[in-house]
């Protein structure tokens, strides 16, 4: 009898008396039911993009670890725009069910916490893989650390061509070490899969000089330079994150994801959020809301 595949593998999934999508791995390309890549449709600006969802966003405005109906908006929005021909890789914090470094600072062992940090964005992967498959998108999650009954191993290549083949992929645990966040682990993947973006989901429109929720004349940046983030203390990303994409010329975007449609908005041209890039010039602000 075969072995069945983690992560998928055997006859699709049933939901609600609907089948799900095939349970198609990186190895079976010549299966009919095989995804492949959709053409980019006119005025889209990137091809693959990685997209970093902290794990507070899925919530919503509950106190619940995941709330149902955030998750279904946000596996919606992203479906739409995979129906774009936009390659989507994710990165998703897990700072909703445990933040090892809060753990840490109450005097827990700083690599035991993180690793626990872990395990969380793993449960958040497998939330948002289930929340997508029940739409039908093909879905895989690779980790960092190794549990093959649940999802694929991250594998450079592997997580290439599940791209190619017009899967969403979902980078889950990390950078697979401790001391290091998940903002660091977006950057890390988006270079090695040739990403052309990072876009960090927020809950505020962009980059301010201060916080636009306590402050009324807060200003928001347009345009900034790694170095203005990194010399400012923006809190952007944290500074290794920062720092690799400076390094790789990767350009950030900072955006609002709980405004739907944003995503595509981007995808399509509009100058929505703030852009962090290397450039020389002063950044540009613009009042903040009122």
């Amino acid at each position: 009898m075969p072995k069945r595949k983690a992560n998928g593998g055997g006859r699709a999934p049933v939901k609600n008396g609907v089948a799900g999508p095939p349970n198609d791995e990186g190895g079976d390309d010549d299966d009919p039911r095989t995804p492949s890549r959709l053409p980019l449709a006119p005025g889209v600006k990137f091809r693959r993009i990685l997209l970093k969802l902290s794990g507070e966003a899925l919530m919503g405005g509950t106190t619940d670890s995941i709330d149902p109906a955030t998750l279904s908006q946000i596996a919606d929005e992203f479906i739409d725009v995979h129906s774009l021909g936009v390659e989507i890789a994710l990165v998703i914090g897990g700072g909703n069910i445990f933040r090892g470094i809060a753990a840490s600072s109450r005097g827990m062992d700083r690599a035991h916490a993180d690793y626990m940090g872990m395990l969380a964005t793993v449960i958040n992967s497998l939330a948002l893989q289930d929340a997508l498959e029940s739409r039908g998108s093909h879905t895989r999650v690779l980790s960092a650390i190794e549990m093959e009954r649940l999802c694929e191993p991250y594998i450079r290549r592997r997580a290439i061509r599940h791209l190619e083949k017009g899967r969403l992929v979902i980078f889950a645990a990390g950078t697979g070490n401790p001391f290091f966040t998940t903002d660091t682990a977006a950057s890390l993947r988006a270079m090695e899969i040739g990403a052309e973006i990072v876009m960090k989901a927020t809950r505020v429109d962009g980059v301010y000089d201060k916080d636009p929720n306590k402050f009324k004349d807060a200003r928001m940046f347009r345009r900034l330079s790694y170095l203005d983030v990194l010399n400012r203390d923006l809190g952007v990303m944290d500074s290794t994150a920062i720092s690799l994409c400076r390094d790789n010329q990767l350009p950030i975007l900072v955006f609002n994801m709980t405004k739907p449609g944003n995503i595509r908005r981007v995808l399509l041209g509009e100058p929505l959020g703030t852009l962090v890039l290397e450039e020389r010039r002063e950044p540009r602000e613009t009042p903040g809301p009122r």
